[in-house]
């Protein structure tokens, strides 16, 4: 049974490593969107 909960872990921690560098580049993309917009505004 505690085979099962490593495992288990694992996958949790994948996808919340995963779900991490998704909203990180999202939100570096935003940032980076507001920058380039400033920058260009008259």
């Amino acid at each position: 049974m505690t085979h099962d909960s490593e495992k288990y872990a694992e996958k949790a921690v994948g996808w919340r490593v995963l779900i991490y560098i998704v909203f990180g580049h999202v939100l570096a993309g935003f940032i980076w969107l507001l920058f380039y917009l400033g920058s260009h505004a008259k």
